[in-house]
């Protein structure tokens, strides 16, 4: 990134207040905050219990020592990656709005449209080595309890590789810690006489270990889809559970001798048949749950202010500020992708959004509504979601409502609206992915929105 546009990136903004804040995690969520705060001269200091920053993108062949995640003593490994990850979502999207997801050249780098994880996690380091984020961020460091304290300051206890504990205080706290790390296990009538092994895809790397094995995955969206075709290239069979499948697509899949797509396991038994609502059976080696995650953040007391019901962390306004401890508390990156998997949530420019609100109202530069006017809003949020018969479980799934999302927020901020050609790109890619499932990541028809997406990057950089 030339000088000159991080020069024109780090000017300040006025300031009212100046707050010493911790943020908490330095992955995408947590560098792009320590980067909005500071622009808005708040002190801060980012706390990551991993050894380089890049949070949930940092890939490793470890998995966890209890391969379902129950344990609450097993090994814990935060990284949920697997091996031959590429990114569903084009590079032009995925970007910060003021730093391009560019094509580097150089050893190491993947210079495709939709990169493998790797690649990701450059462009991380790039950013947070460009802006001066890693001065912030202290490494295997780990925080183990922040609540409030005296005077309302935030005390935050945190715990290095090489040191004991360590008490500070904090006007305000930014959670960052991510959401994919503590699995979420499908309910099935049987499993526990049922012979076979099991493992969530948290801890799924490489498909060796399912050589020659009759696997079923649980689940549908990017991860299963992923997962399977992966697993389907050493596996004698693959049977995909979805919960939600057209009738007329069930059975062997177009294009591949070894998958089938079934309705959800209905219930499995002593003698590893596996059976499906749909009527069919399989007899199964193994169990593999691309079930999601749960949030839990292990270190946060607010006395009750904010629990985690059901996978609803809450009460919050807009998913960042619980009403009570506004603005002293508030969450980055809770939305998340809805299913069917031709619509997610285009992570990066949220978080970046999410920031630039959460810095400007701790400034006092932007204003949140009163405390019972962000309750009210609540509210009227969750009455909408039980009136339209959704779950309590997926009140932060999002998807294609993210654009209204992201400019109300632009709008707080005062800053132009999500352009246009993202929110074009991101259909397209959305249509496509479901007429080339297979090949989406190499094959497209939206070459006119990425050279509106150049055009974009080169007049900015002029």
């Amino acid at each position: 990134m030339p000088a000159k546009s991080i020069a024109i990136m780090s000017t300040a903004i006025p300031l009212l207040s100046s707050r010493h804040v911790a943020v908490i995690g330095a992955g995408a969520a947590g560098l792009v905050a320590a980067r909005e705060l500071r622009r808005e001269g708040h002190r801060v200091v980012v706390f990551e219990r991993g050894d380089q920053v890049g949070g949930s993108w940092v890939y490793t062949a470890e998995v966890e020592s209890e391969p379902l995640g129950l344990d609450p003593k097993r090994r814990l490994v935060h990284s949920s990656l697997y091996d031959s990850l590429r990114t569903n979502l084009p590079r032009e999207v995925m970007g910060f709005r003021d730093y391009p997801f560019g094509r580097k050249e150089g050893k190491g780098r993947d210079s495709r449209r939709f990169p493998g994880h790797r690649e990701v996690l450059m462009y991380l380091k790039d950013f947070a080595a460009d802006f001066q984020i890693d001065e912030l961020v202290r490494l295997e460091t780990e925080v183990v309890f922040a609540g409030l304290g005296d005077g309302g300051k935030w005390t935050v206890r945190s715990r290095s590789s090489n040191c004991d504990c360590v008490d500070e205080i904090y006007d305000a706290l930014v959670i960052c810690n991510g959401h994919y790390v503590q699995p979420r296990l499908a309910h099935i009538p049987g499993i526990n006489a049922w012979p076979g092994k099991q493992m969530h895809s948290h801890n799924y790397r490489t498909p060796e270990p399912f050589q020659d094995q009759v696997v079923v995955i649980i689940g549908s969206a990017a991860s299963a889809v992923d997962i399977s075709r992966d697993i389907a290239t050493v596996a004698k069979e693959v049977h995909i559970a979805a919960r939600s499948v057209e009738e007329d697509k069930l059975g062997k899949m177009p294009g591949h001798d070894n998958m089938w797509l079934h309705s959800m396991i209905d219930s499995v038994h002593e003698d590893g048949s596996v059976v499906f609502k749909d009527g069919n059976a399989v007899g199964a080696d193994f169990i593999v749950h691309c079930t999601g995650y749960k949030y839990d953040f292990p270190f946060l007391e607010t006395n009750g202010a904010v629990t985690v019901d059901d996978n609803r962390v809450g009460p919050l306004y807009k998913h960042v500020f619980p009403p009570a401890l506004a603005p002293w508390l508030s969450f980055v990156g809770l939305p998340w992708k809805v299913v069917p998997t031709s619509h997610q949530v285009v992570p990066f420019p949220m978080f970046e959004m999410q920031s630039k609100w959460i810095a400007g109202i701790l400034s006092n530069r932007i204003a949140l509504p009163s405390k019972e006017e962000m309750v009210e809003d609540i509210e009227a949020f969750y009455s909408s979601l039980e009136a339209s018969g959704t779950p309590k479980s997926y009140t932060h799934n999002m998807g294609h409502f993210q654009w209204d999302y992201n400019n109300w927020i632009a709008d707080q901020c005062g800053i132009p609206a999500i352009e246009e050609w993202i929110v074009q790109m991101y259909m397209a890619t959305s249509k496509n992915r479901l007429l080339r499932s297979e090949s989406y990541r190499d094959e497209w028809e939206d070459d006119d929105l990425v050279l509106q997406a150049q055009r974009d990057f080169d007049n900015y950089l002029i």
